[in-house]
């Protein structure tokens, strides 16, 4: 058992504070006895005798009896001394249900390191403060302080959220769609135990198959890296909604990378590299773990579609599309059988409409299933269909008819994923019949549903790989302060084994001439001069320079509009691709690299793929063709084909460049990085170092 198991799962609790007068008191007790805890319940007051209809004590100590978890309701003032009272008698465990600490400001704060600090002295282990408590729904251990909908349901998706207000609408909503929960965990200000805490526990947890996060930080991000990848190896999804979002601090804006790379973008690449499912809302976010938990790892992406309605059909032909799901034609010897099935009114496609006949033969519906799951082109079975609502006279029908369905799906050889047409409330009823007839989750409504199928399908493609070594320290010259403009940064880039475009400094005309005849033209001017970083603003870069006086010419103009310190010449490149590769540092996650169509349309397009530093060759590979604009690369409209393996190995080389400078790494960027079939070559760069 995990630290915190003992926590969640306690044979005695004391509820501290308990009170006639307070909701929280009466709720969190009513939900212990209605929900059966197994163990004794202590009600602790010193000024009544009883409370809750039944005898309270004036403190712990009057007890008498061991307690594995006191509930503490106490005011803000009263609770430093609750907890040193508990850990004399050897009470181990705590939820503090108690607000006005570290969410209220310096004073709330000073409280709260008191708090920890006599946890940490003691062994203490504290949910809270400023919590709502849990929900044990495996075990029956509800101390929980609001009301507890019922039925209670227990399952197989974990849940932690960092908003006590929603843990009651996601429990509902799970309910509504009936869906149970092995544990569902309101943390409050998480002072001792963490989100990462209870992920950990529930990844050891044999009752728990999915692990829901509602997440308004990730605040221990290294925590939180090595628990994903844990669940990754344990084969258990982790689905996220993670709220807000903000753009880098100013440090970053002097590289375009800046542009790129917001603190909401850092945490989506976060989350894809640790094979962490991310959503966007409550919904998708119950609705995607119930449907990884039933179905779990999917084989493909090839969808057979059976459906008793042809809008319906369409409607999911949409959302596959716009899940990058693929729904192909059915064999011909799918479509033989499934004609012979068919009313003659009825057309055999993928997706596949059985018509409203399912009204006349209720078996309809499951035996085309049954034939589409033959089928050797298809890899997942997407069926329409709900559970009634309404009791009828006679509910024998509803048992048997979807009972012979369920049967089927299980017998079907591939994983099939019930959707409802729309997202309502599952009934009474329904859940009974599901119960009776051993019918699977039905996820709810076709946008949900095909959006929660989207997910699991990529969670079983993604590959979460150990963490790439970061290699040798990086050879630096200089002193690594403010910012290296292109002539420092293309030395440090040269010196690593990072291929740049050749260049030669030229302090005077005739240097500057001379390097353009050893090039041959056409060639390139650039201001040179430190800490100086987009040159261009300033009337820095001439291009195209054909001949030597027009690079006598441009080296006095170039000189004279910049105060330079002289001047760089470059031959000129042409044709190909250009790219940005740029690092930055998040606060939270450390490095970043951003790799982007690069030149002018970095902040217009905005189309890039981001990393967590360290990343290998086969992850700066992926990042590449994640971008929409791969097809450049791949040569479209007969241009040059560029050698990805080549350009992956450069791209990596300039993430471990990055790890390998160290905490003095602030920002790097490389744009353009040119790449014209094996040719890559870094044309410009700029880094930037932490003051």
């Amino acid at each position: 058992m995990s630290a915190v198991g003992p926590l969640f799962n306690p044979r005695s609790i004391a509820l501290v504070g308990a009170t006639d007068k307070s909701g929280w008191s009466l709720n969190t007790y009513n939900n212990l006895i209605e929900h059966s805890f197994g163990g004794p319940v202590y009600l602790v007051n010193p000024r009544s005798e009883i409370v809750h209809g039944v005898p309270a004590f004036a403190s712990l100590s009057a007890i008498g009896a061991p307690v594995d978890l006191a509930y503490v309701m106490v005011p803000t003032a009263a609770v430093l001394a609750i907890l040193e009272e508990g850990a004399r008698l050897g009470i181990r465990n705590y939820v503090v249900l108690t607000a006005g600490f570290g969410e209220t400001g310096p004073e709330g704060e000073r409280l709260q390191e008191s708090l920890t600090a006599l946890a940490e002295r003691e062994g203490l282990t504290i949910l809270g403060p400023n919590g709502n408590g849990f929900i044990n729904a495996a075990a029956g251990i509800t101390p929980y302080g609001l009301p507890i909908p019922a039925p209670l349901l227990s399952g197989p998706v974990g849940v932690v959220l960092q908003s006590g207000a929603l843990a009651s609408a996601v429990l509902s909503f799970a309910q509504a769609r009936n869906l149970g929960l092995s544990l569902l965990t309101a943390m409050g200000n998480e002072a001792m135990v963490s989100v990462t805490d209870v992920v950990d526990y529930l990844v050891d947890d044999p009752a728990t198959k999915v692990i829901a996060l509602f997440l308004e930080s990730v605040r221990h991000p290294a925590e939180f890296a090595a628990v994903a990848r844990k669940a990754w190896a344990a084969g258990k999804p982790i689905v996220a909604m993670k709220i807000g979002s903000s753009q880098l601090a100013s440090q970053t804006a002097r590289a375009h990378t800046g542009a790129l790379v917001g603190d909401d973008d850092v945490v989506s690449a976060a989350f894809r590299q640790l094979g962490v499912v991310r959503v966007r809302s409550l919904e998708d976010l119950i609705i995607t773990a119930g449907l990884l938990a039933s179905v779990g790892s999917l084989p493909g992406r090839r969808l057979g579609v059976v459906t008793p309605s042809g809008g319906g059909s369409e409607i999911i032909a949409d959302r596959a599309d716009d899940e990058g799901l693929q729904i192909p034609a059915y064999a011909p010897e799918t479509v033989r059988r499934l004609t012979e099935i068919m009313p003659k009114f009825g057309t055999v496609a993928n997706p596949l409409d059985v018509t409203g006949y399912v009204v006349v033969d209720r078996t309809l519906l499951g035996r085309a299933m049954e034939i589409v799951a033959d089928d050797p082109g298809i890899d997942i079975i997407v069926l329409l269909t709900e559970l009634p609502r309404v009791r009828p006279p006679d509910p024998s029908i509803f048992v048997e008819a979807f009972g012979q369905t369920a049967k089927r799906i299980q017998a079907a050889g591939k994983p099939v994923v019930v959707v409802s047409n729309a997202l309502t409330d599952i009934t009474e009823f329904g859940r009974e019949i599901a119960a009776a007839s051993g019918f699977p989750y039905v996820a709810g409504g076709i946008e949900h549903g095909l959006t929660a199928l989207g997910a699991a399908v990529r969670w079983s493609e993604s590959h979460v790989s150990p963490e790439p070594e970061t290699g040798p320290e990086a050879l630096v010259e200089g002193e690594t302060v403010g910012l290296w403009a292109e002539r420092e940064a293309a030395a440090l880039l040269t010196a690593n084994g990072i291929p740049v475009v050749p260049s030669t400094f030229a302090s005077d005309v005739d240097t500057a001439a001379a390097a353009a005849d050893a090039y041959g033209y056409p060639v390139v001017l650039k201001a040179a001069a430190a800490g100086l970083g987009h040159k261009s603003d300033i009337g820095g870069v001439r291009l195209g320079l054909a001949n030597e006086a027009e690079v006598r010419s441009a080296f006095v103009d170039v000189m004279d509009k910049t105060k330079a310190d002289g001047v760089l010449v470059q031959p000129q490149r042409s044709g190909g691709v250009e790219l940005l590769v740029g690092v930055v540092r998040d606060p939270s996650w450390g490095l970043t690299m951003a790799v982007a169509l690069g030149g002018i349309w970095v902040e217009v397009l905005r189309d890039s793929a981001l990393r967590l530093l360290p990343v290998d060759k086969a992850q700066a590979l992926r990042a590449l063709t994640e971008l929409r604009g791969i097809d450049l690369l791949r040569g479209a409209r007969g241009s040059e084909t560029a050698d990805l393996d080549v350009v992956a190995d450069v791209v990596a080389r300039v993430g471990q460049l990055a790890v390998g400078l160290g905490d003095r790494l602030e920002s790097l960027e490389i744009n353009p990085l040119l790449v014209r079939g094996s040719r890559v070559e870094a044309l410009d760069a700029l880094v930037t170092w932490r003051t």
